[in-house]
């Protein structure tokens, strides 16, 4: 199982803050294909932090981890 936490506007959308995806290994490009079937959600513009270091498409994620989607920071 790896653990998703979810920031901002991904938690308001979905209606908590830590979702889990029954997987053993994807990599975070299929993680997020993953999540964008499950969920509906937009991950296009989103960072991903695999155990708290910004990862790239192509890193592996496995049981276990925990996985953050940060959206983009808007302000003024």
């Amino acid at each position: 199982m790896i653990t998703v936490q979810c920031f901002a506007h991904l938690r308001e959308q979905l209606g908590q803050d830590q979702i889990t995806v029954e997987k053993e290994k994807l990599t975070v490009k299929e993680l997020l294909k993953e999540l964008t079937d499950q969920y509906a959600i937009q991950t296009d513009s989103l960072m991903v932090a695999v155990n708290e270091e910004y990862a790239e498409p192509e890193d592996s994620v496995t049981k276990g981890d925990r996985v953050a989607l940060i959206p983009p920071v808007s302000g003024g």
